[in-house]
């Protein structure tokens, strides 16, 4: 999403982080702080030393400067570079180290990079506002993927769980024109971010619900999906296997994301336990994004959802 700098002052925060402090910002769904997050691999398959970049419109206060120093606690005994950048859109600057990602039928691109998409894929422009991914992370590519396989299938209703930008919701609606789509995401900012990329992008028919998991009754009424997919954390995705089972019907392809690979075994336990089966796994560097097969019957849980009842939000699986 794309800020409208006017006449405000662009600021940048920087500080060294690990790699897997970088991983942990690029795959998180809410950032205590408004700005927009870019993190740097400075050599080769070096862990230990990555960059973070804050980007803001204003210069930050000690709050902002706290809640991106929690971020990087490897960061602790180091002060933060910052500097007030010249006139310039902060948010295309921020932008302008991340390439265009082309994966199968789709090509997904800042309004940085603007040149023509190669033949035959279909463009999407998500800018990399309010610290939400573009596609460029390898959960949100490796999904792509995953629908990019799956474009000969026919697929009638689709829900795509903690949206975030839209993206996958907007690459399910080019494969499958005819679909019905929902897309949630706890976060109304991101269904607000998801309603402006469908503009920017032509994409129509999509429903968008807030919603917390796949409780709401707008998810429940709309069931049976026989395509979900959810690019969320693992612990989540554990919490919430009943009831995106639930959702599915027999026989429904689900895809899961956002999972590093050590917690692969886990997150797929946690779908058995549902009668749903592996049937493929994409591994891209350390995370893993998952295609299970939902049993022959609907799954019916044994007893009534409780969101606050829900267990492993925190599990180091």
């Amino acid at each position: 999403m794309s800020a409208d700098t006017g006449s405000a002052e662009s600021w940048k925060l920087t500080l060294p982080c690990t790699r897997d402090e970088a991983e942990a910002i690029d795959a998180a769904e809410d950032v205590a702080v408004e700005a927009v997050l870019m993190t740097t691999e400075l050599y080769e398959d070096d862990r230990e030393h990555w960059r973070l970049d804050a980007y803001f419109e204003g210069e930050p206060g000690a709050d902002a400067i706290a809640a991106i120093r929690a971020l990087v606690p490897s960061a602790a005994g180091v002060s933060p570079a910052i500097e007030r950048l010249a006139d310039a859109d902060w948010v295309t600057m921020s932008q302008s180290g991340l390439a265009p990602l082309h994966v199968g039928r789709f090509y997904v691109h800042t309004s940085a990079h603007d040149a023509p998409p190669p033949e035959g894929a279909r463009a999407f422009l998500i800018e990399a506002g309010r610290a939400f991914g573009t596609g460029h992370h390898e959960t949100t590519s490796g999904c792509l993927a995953m629908l990019d396989a799956m474009a000969g299938e026919g697929v009638r209703r689709v829900i795509d769980v903690g949206t975030g930008t839209g993206l996958l919701a907007f690459a399910a609606r080019a494969l499958w024109p005819d679909a019905a789509i929902v897309a949630t995401d706890i976060d109304p900012v991101a269904i607000e971010v998801t309603r402006e990329n469908a503009v920017v992008n032509d994409v129509g028919g999509v429903e968008l619900v807030v919603a917390d998991g796949a409780l709401d009754d707008t998810i429940t009424a709309r069931a049976p999906y026989d395509f979900v997919i959810a690019n969320i954390l693992a612990g989540p995705l554990v919490s919430m296997a009943p009831e995106l089972a639930a959702i599915a019907d027999a026989h429904a392809t689900i895809v899961l994301a956002g999972l590093l690979e050590t917690q692969r075994e886990g997150v797929v336990a946690a779908y058995a336990a549902c009668g749903c089966s592996l049937e493929a796994v994409d591994r891209r560097g350390d995370w893993s994004v998952l295609r299970l097969r939902a049993g022959a019957e609907r799954y019916v849980p044994g007893a009534p959802f409780d969101p606050k009842g829900r267990d492993g939000w925190a599990l180091d699986l």
